[in-house]
């Protein structure tokens, strides 16, 4: 207990001074970039599952990005994720379990 009340006044002060420098960022106007079609779900599931192949491309060419701009938001962030593997159903012992070699 005594270490948390020597560290609160530290984590207080940080938090307080990353709150401020936050306040300060300049925000950028997007909307007249985002025109077209806009990326839902399904879009986000094949971004997600395409993404290891669009980061080389990212590396070798300047046209190429791995997340969509113009999307509908929480959707197409869980099907990118869902896409990605970002929950680890496929490796480990997620979804197929703990199979062992013979």
């Amino acid at each position: 207990m005594k270490t948390i009340k020597r560290y609160l006044p530290v984590a207080i002060l940080t938090a307080f001074l990353l709150l401020l420098f936050c306040g300060c960022v300049n925000k950028e106007i997007i909307e007249p970039c985002l025109k077209g079609h806009t990326y839902g779900f399904w879009g986000g599931l094949w971004h997600g599952i395409i993404a290891p192949v669009d980061f080389v491309g990212m590396l070798v060419g300047k046209d190429v990005v791995v997340y969509a701009q113009n999307t509908n938001g929480a959707w197409y962030a869980f099907g990118f994720l869902l896409g990605s593997g970002g929950w680890g159903f496929l490796g480990g012992k997620g979804l197929f379990g703990d199979r062992k070699c013979k």
